[in-house]
Parts: C-alpha cells; structure tokens; sequence
C-alpha cells in the first residue's frame, strides 16, 4: 500500500512540474475523431420571412394615412376597409333624412306663415350663423376652414347667387303647390344644365342623352296637368328654380378649386346667399312682414313659430351640407341617382304625412318623370360631354 502511494505523489508531482503550454499542445481529441462541419444539418433561419410582415405594416400604415379623422374613428368600429364605405353611406342616410324632414316642416310653416322671400332668406341667416359659430369654437374644418381671396370670392360669388335665386324660387313653388308637384317640376333641372352647358361652356350632349330627356319633359306635363293643386306661380317659379340651379352648376365648374374643402365652399355659397336674399326679403314682404308675423303668433303660438323658423334654417343647412360632402365622396353620376332616389323618397313621404291625394295621371307623370331622370343620369355616365375643341366654339363665361 505504501509503494503505490508513493508512486502516485510520484506521478502528481511531476505533472504539475510541466508548463501550461505544453499540456494545451497536447490534441484533446484523437485525430481520427474530427470531422468537417455538416452546414446543411444546421437549421436556416432565412431573414426574407420577416419581409411580408414589414410590408403588411407599411400597407397597414399608408391606409391609415388616407383616412380622414372621421373614418378613422369609424375604423374602430367596421375596420379600415370599410370605413370609407361606411361613412359615405352615413352622410347619404343623412342627407335624404334631413332633407325630408326640411320639406315636410317647411310646407307646414308655409301653411300658417306664407312668406317665401322671408322663409328663404331665414334658412340662409340660420345657416350663415351656424357656420360663424363653428368656426369661432374652434372647429374651422366643419365650417369656412380659411379666409379666401378676392380672386376665390369672386369665382364663388357667381355660382352662390344663382343658388340664392334658385332657393328663393323653389320656395316661391313650395308655397303654391303641393311638394310632389315642385319635386317633379325639378326633375327638368337636366335640361336646362344641357342648354346652359352649350351655350356658356360650348359643351355638345350627345344624342341618346338628350333623347333621355323627353321622358322627363312629358312626365312633367302629366304630372302637372293631373295635379289637383296645379297653379302658374309654383310651376313657374320651379321652372325658375330649375334654371337659375342650371346656371349654379355650369358656373360652378369654373369656379371648382381643390384648396376649399367642400365644406368650406357650402359656408361660403351660404354667406353669400344672405348678403342676396336680404334685399329680396325686405323689398318684397318687409310691409306685411310684421302683420303676416303676429297672425301666425296667433294661429300656433310664439314658441313653435320661432322654433320652427330657427329648426327649418338648420335643417337646410345640413342637409345642404351632407350633399355636398357626399359629392365630394361619389361620382357626379352616383350623385345624380342618389337625387333621383331622394326625389322619390320626398314625393311619397310627403304625400303620406299630408295625406295628400294623387290623380292617376298624376302618379302616372311622376312616375314617367323619375325614371326619365334615372336613364338621363346614367346615359350621362356611358357618353361624355363633347368640350369645345381649342381655338373655337363657345368661350366659358364668367360669372
């Protein structure tokens, strides 16, 4: 037992005597037993399997960018691909809900306070006051947004006076006769923009869209000689109505500008409707208005008559705007069946809630007038306007 101790001390001994260097030189492994590294045995982690990601977030992100803050709220609720949709059929639900609401109170109000120029003039000063308040609290985008140049007034200015006219017309007719009548008066306003269009821009309709219009032109007549309330001045007075609105939308074109939003524009047309209505109110109605005032007070009232008179203007506001705001979203020809369609739905909600009573050839007109309207806007849409050819033909004219 000893010896073999003694032998082991021996041997510890004289391994710890040896350098460091020399025992890292000695091989820890045999060399027999290393063998080239197997590279395909390693799992590959490729790094393009990231890329779709990163797209997918930049696409994520750019959609993002195009939403406005409005559809990006309603992305919460529907998602982004939806949110466009969504908010566009908002604003048309809107626009025929507030527009019929505006037809139906306006026509009572003519009943117990039969004042156009007034009642005309009443929309425009409600809805000129809506926008300054807006725009005072802050909110500038869902109001006049900037102040415009006298080049920009000037542009705007043409078209807003024919819109104050317009309205001030169509009140005239909403007075006279019967809703449905003035709405299916209206649906000539084509017509008119197709005469107005080759006169002042030196546009040519094509043919089949003019054919389009006889439908509506002998609708019309039906539908005017059958009304039971048919007089002149509401005929007429649409007709007006028709044409000054022709003259808006023709001068209109000139005076488009991509740096007013179309909110802004419709504050500005308002603005400038007022300053026009004004006059007219005055020198037309201003010495019965007092008179005419307190025998409505006295028929239903001083709170409904300024409540009324105070809703109607804001109810014409809006409805104005959400139209235009959803011509901003739609093509013009989309826009156009969407007005066929509201056309439709004041005519028959206005007979319902006036109990209103429909010849046969009136209904029959209507009918004949609407559908017109429908083949007239979507011919429009297969055969573009001719424009006069550079050097020659018609000059656009200002307005």
């Amino acid at each position: 037992m000893a010896s073999a101790l003694s032998a082991c001390n021996t041997r510890l001994a004289s391994l710890s005597s040896s350098r460091p260097t020399q025992r890292l030189a000695r091989p820890l492994v045999a060399p027999g037993l290393i063998r080239p590294l197997q590279t395909s045995r390693i799992p590959q982690f490729e790094q393009p399997q990231f890329a779709p990601v990163a797209v997918k977030a930049a696409a994520d992100s750019g959609a993002s960018k195009e939403l406005d803050p409005l559809e990006t709220t309603v992305a919460k609720f529907v998602g982004e691909k939806n949110a466009k949709s969504a908010v566009t059929l908002g604003f048309i639900a809107l626009w025929y809900a507030l527009n019929v609401y505006f037809n139906l109170l306006n026509k009572s109000i003519f009943k117990y306070f039969p004042f156009p120029y007034t009642v005309s003039t009443v929309h425009v000063v409600v809805g000129t006051a809506y926008c300054a308040l807006v725009y005072l609290i802050g909110a500038k985008q869902l109001s006049f947004g900037r102040g415009i140049s006298k080049e920009e007034f000037g542009k705007i200015f043409g078209p807003a006076t024919m819109h104050a006219i317009g309205h001030i017309a169509a009140n005239i007719s909403f007075a006279a006769v019967a809703i449905s009548l003035t709405h299916t008066v209206k649906t000539l306003e084509p017509a008119f923009n197709v005469i107005l269009s080759r006169l002042i821009l030196g546009e040519a309709t094509p043919l089949p869209v003019m054919l389009s219009l006889l439908p509506i032109m002998v609708g019309v007549g039906l539908a005017s000689a059958g009304e039971l309330s048919f007089n002149w001045t509401g005929f007429i007075s649409a007709m007006l109505s028709n044409l000054t609105f022709g003259f808006r939308a023709v001068w209109g074109k000139a005076a488009m500008t991509k740096t007013l939003s179309s909110t802004a524009v419709y504050a500005y047309t308002t603005l400038i409707s007022m300053i026009v209505c004004l006059p007219f109110a005055i020198g037309m109605e201003g010495p019965q208005l007092q008179a005419g005032a307190a025998a409505a007070i006295a028929k239903v009232g001083e709170a409904r008559f300024y409540g009324d008179l105070f809703m109607v203007g804001l109810l014409y506001h809006l409805y104005n705007q959400f139209a235009f705001n959803t011509l901003q979203r739609v093509s013009p020809v989309s826009h156009g069946v969407c007005n066929v369609v509201k056309r439709i739905v004041i005519i028959f909600s206005s007979v319902l809630f006036f109990n209103q009573v429909l010849t046969q050839q009136a209904m029959v007109g209507t009918v004949i007038a609407l559908a017109g309207t429908w083949l007239y806007t979507d011919l429009s849409s297969k055969h573009k306007h001719k424009k006069p050819e550079a050097g020659g033909g018609g000059k656009p004219a200002t307005a």
